[in-house]
């Protein structure tokens, strides 16, 4: 595979993983509506951001085939958010499922791109 090629499915993955990924974790975050419970402002839109570069890394570790490495980034996720997540339950389970809704949407995005670009050559 060239690297002309392979860029531009790297493109591809990414931009179904960091957009389409985007509005779906969303979606399914809107079913918990509002802030869990002991949760400060933060910066804002901090969230949208650390989805999308959670995404874009996502896709990066399955394309250069290092998908067990996305475990690290989750943890690495984890440790950061650990205190947070220790003291109010809600804000552990909406963590939790943001997170593991981007990263399998990321996952499967780049695994369905990695499947397109082996069969179309």
């Amino acid at each position: 595979m060239s690297l002309d090629f392979s860029l531009r499915w790297y493109f591809a993955a990414g931009l179904v993983a960091t957009v389409f990924g985007h509005y779906v974790t969303r979606g399914i975050l809107l079913l918990y509506q509002g802030q869990p419970a002991g949760q400060d402002d933060g910066l804002r839109r901090a969230g949208t951001v650390i989805g999308i570069l959670e995404r874009l890394f996502t896709v990066t570790l399955v394309m250069i085939g290092q998908p067990a490495a996305v475990a690290i980034l989750f943890a690495a996720k984890s440790i950061v958010r650990f205190n947070d997540a220790r003291a109010a339950r809600p804000f552990a389970e909406y963590y939790l499922i943001g997170t593991l809704t981007s990263i399998l949407f990321a996952l499967l995005a780049a695994l369905a791109v990695l499947r397109c670009a082996a069969r179309l050559g």
